[in-house]
């Protein structure tokens, strides 16, 4: 709080509102500091946008993925104050109706990725986080191009200790979302089978079939492009349902734990990745747009179970 002191008359407001006046000798008005955006709420826009938590903020990497979740969703363009961009919509199921709101990260990796989650929580603060795109495939049997994973499990595998003569010690970390996530998820592919099926969402592939499974992601920050890669082996001996690998889900369970500590409800998160390539020497970016249109179509699917 700031005091001012004065002779005379001293008011505090702006052009068009006078409030805190004061008038006389040691004329004093008390201040308080006023918020950058004037108050407004979470969310900008009208008064129900200013006081309703959105139901899923997505964080997509490429603009191939983001474009699949706008077209899968109806979403439409809004910018914020501050120049950042936000594509929002509500998708209607048979119990309710979904707010939902996607952003793409500036860059690829798990910093950039928590960056956009915590602009997503600032201006919107969705009850559930959802990493949607493309990822690696490393299982040959479940993760062929244009399969599905859909991961309520991340091992995040960059962690490790370099000994002196070159001996690499890998320390994973595993997370898993919460157990109503888990339990969606669950639902999903009880109702749908494992593997669920669906039909590619491009017109070139629409007659042909796509398996979606639920599986583990690892996470790290290397582009994988050889099948002799250390990592690989690494990750199929960690755990033999690693089916994909990915740059960012490992910040996206890194920002949900720590995010955990400013009370009240933490949101759930998930991770579907569209299998875009097999995470060696032909890796390119030929299946970016049917991966992430397969992957935006299983969030659809799986809305209402998660919300």
């Amino acid at each position: 709080m700031t005091v001012i002191t004065n002779r005379g008359i001293i008011s505090h407001g702006d052009n068009n509102n006078f409030s805190n006046n004061a008038v006389g000798e040691h004329a004093r008005v008390s201040t308080t500091d006023r918020s950058p955006d004037n108050g407004t709420p979470v969310g900008g826009g009208n008064a129900d946008e200013r006081t309703t938590t959105w139901d899923v903020g997505v964080v997509t990497i490429l603009s191939e993925e983001l474009r699949s979740v706008i077209d899968e969703l109806g979403l439409e363009r809004r910018k914020e104050p501050g120049g950042l961009y936000f594509y929002r919509g509500k998708h209607t199921t048979p119990d309710s109706t979904i707010r939902i709101v996607a952003t793409q990260s500036q860059s690829q990796g798990q910093r950039s990725a928590m960056a956009a989650l915590e602009n997503l929580r600032r201006h919107y603060n969705p009850r559930l986080w959802a990493l949607v795109g493309v990822g690696g495939g490393i299982h040959d049997e479940h993760a062929r191009i244009g399969n599905v994973i859909v991961s309520t499990d991340i091992v995040y595998y960059e962690n490790r200790k370099i000994n002196p003569r070159g001996d690499v010690r890998r320390r994973g970390e595993h997370r898993q979302a919460p157990a109503p996530v888990v339990h969606a998820v669950n639902a999903f592919f009880t109702d749908h089978g494992t593997p669920a099926r669906i039909h590619g969402r491009l017109p070139a592939h629409a007659a042909q079939e796509f398996e979606v499974y639920p599986g583990v992601i690892g996470s790290g920050e290397a582009v994988i492009a050889d099948r002799e890669s250390d990592i690989r082996r690494y990750l199929t001996n960690y755990h033999e349902k690693v089916l994909a690998v990915d740059m960012e889900a490992g910040g996206l369970s890194q920002y949900w734990q720590e995010n955990s500590v400013h009370g009240g409800v933490n949101p759930g998160w998930i991770v579907i990745r569209g299998v875009s390539d097999n995470a060696d020497a032909q890796k390119g970016h030929g299946y970016h747009e049917l991966a992430s249109r397969n992957a935006a179509h299983i969030l659809r699917r799986l809305l209402p179970y998660l919300c």
